[in-house]
């Protein structure tokens, strides 16, 4: 089943300065194949719900098998039917923005 989640994984208690932190979280996120996009503000993956949420966890594993409170933020869009909507959502807003 296709699912599209946008995640943010926070490491709390480490400092002001997290881009280590998320540097690891990004590679876990790449070495899994599925499709995502990083932004300032989180990550978004797709791919089927078990892939998604195993690399959510193994993401998460980063900070929490060093003693890392983690703070997570995840919303998650599942379409039976569809792929590809992590690019085909963005087409149709700006074909309609377009106009």
């Amino acid at each position: 089943m296709n699912t599209l989640i946008s995640v943010a994984i926070a490491p709390f208690g480490v400092g002001d300065e997290l881009s280590s932190y998320v540097d690891e979280i990004i590679g876990v996120i790449e070495t899994s194949g599925l499709t995502y996009k990083t932004t300032a503000m989180g990550t978004e993956i797709e791919g089927e719900w078990t892939d998604v949420m195993s690399t959510v966890q193994k993401a998460i594993e980063t900070l929490t098998n060093k003693g890392i409170r983690a703070y997570v933020s995840l919303n998650a869009d599942i379409r039976p039917g569809h792929t590809n909507t992590i690019e085909t959502k963005l087409q149709k807003i700006n074909h309609k923005l377009e106009g």
